[in-house]
């Protein structure tokens, strides 16, 4: 009996073991954008690029515009296997690895350039590990951008101007947190439902990074663009573990070659046309309230201290503090 046991351990690990031995493996690869988003773009330039390092050995198959489900719903998926990896808002990540909540603090970041030094070194990374507890190992942050409300009832301009918004968000407990301090009503809802909510008026506004507004053409079911920049959203890669694991040195080494290679060509897509993006939203019909115009005094007045706050309280004291100071820090 234990020989048979024994035998059979040793199949199941050779079998592990021999993936990629030369063999085609396909990874598939989903998200929520449509074809015509950045996400799509950075995913299609990893897709080439592992393609490329192996030799065409490792194919990552992209199923964008929600094909296999809501983000939620993706990432249940790629932990239970059936999914080889997500890519999601780093707020998705957090209903799990709670720690990453602090990347969805309002005002926390104000420039690329201190984003881009912090996820691209070795606190990011720091980030990117807390993952693996939860059977996902984090390849690489992407940009989703600094999000902006949009609505069809009114200018927003100051924090007095959303009161009472009907204001979609994702479910992520930090931004609806927030949005309810300043007076709006959130409503979670997914991003494929987003488009008909508005068109209907189900919810009057939303808040995404421009280039998904763009994308999605939401701008097409809104009228006030305001660019608030009131949070940093970035984008987490993340891969099933086990399968990560069972992956040969070099396929593992390509994914996380590529992740980070199409990182660099997704944010320098955005930043390269966002300018642009805006200016044809604008020319659609949207009245565009820019950054210069907005008071965001009065949203960061309004909030206060309550969300690092709800943060420290989640995260036990001296941890949160720790990665709070060590952002900040950072910033400096």
């Amino acid at each position: 009996m234990r020989r048979t046991l024994w035998l059979t351990a040793m199949a199941c690990l050779l079998a592990v073991s021999c993936v990629g031995a030369g063999e085609t493996i396909r990874l598939r690869f989903g998200f929520e954008t449509p074809e015509t988003d950045s996400q799509f773009i950075g995913a299609d330039f990893m897709r080439k690029f592992v393609a490329d390092q192996t030799g065409g050995q490792l194919v990552l198959q992209l199923f964008p515009n929600s094909t296999l489900g809501t983000g939620p719903d993706m990432l249940s998926q790629m932990r239970g296997g059936s999914l080889d990896i997500y890519m999601g808002g780093s707020g998705f990540f957090a209903t799990l690895a709670g720690k990453l909540n602090i990347l969805d603090i309002p005002f926390l970041f104000t420039t690329v350039k201190q984003i881009d030094s912090l996820l691209e070194g070795d606190f990011g990374r720091l980030m990117l590990d807390e993952l693996d507890a939860y059977d996902m190992k984090g390849l690489a942050f992407w940009e989703n951008g600094f999000r902006c409300l949009t609505n069809f009832r009114n200018p927003v301009k100051a924090a007095k101007d959303v009161i009472g918004l009907k204001l979609r968000l994702p479910s992520m407990p930090m931004f609806l947190e927030a949005w309810k301090i300043l007076g709006t009503n959130p409503v979670p809802m997914p991003l494929s439902e987003l488009y008909t909510a508005l068109e209907t008026k189900t919810v009057e506004g939303q808040d995404h990074p421009l280039n998904v507004t763009y994308s999605a053409k939401l701008y097409e079911v809104q009228k006030y663009i305001s660019v608030s920049n009131h949070a940093y959203s970035p984008l987490i890669i993340a891969m099933n573990l086990k399968k990560f694991q069972s992956m040969p040195a070099n396929v593992q080494k390509a994914l996380l070659d590529g992740a980070l290679a199409a990182a660099k060509h997704q944010k320098k897509f955005i930043r390269d046309n966002i300018s642009k993006m805006l200016k044809e939203m604008g020319d659609y019909g949207c009245e565009i309230v820019p950054a210069e115009q907005m008071d965001m005094k009065s949203f960061s007045d309004g909030l206060g201290t309550k969300i690092r706050d709800i943060y420290l309280n989640q995260h036990g004291g001296d941890v949160g503090k720790a990665w709070i100071k060590k952002v900040d820090e950072w910033k400096e």
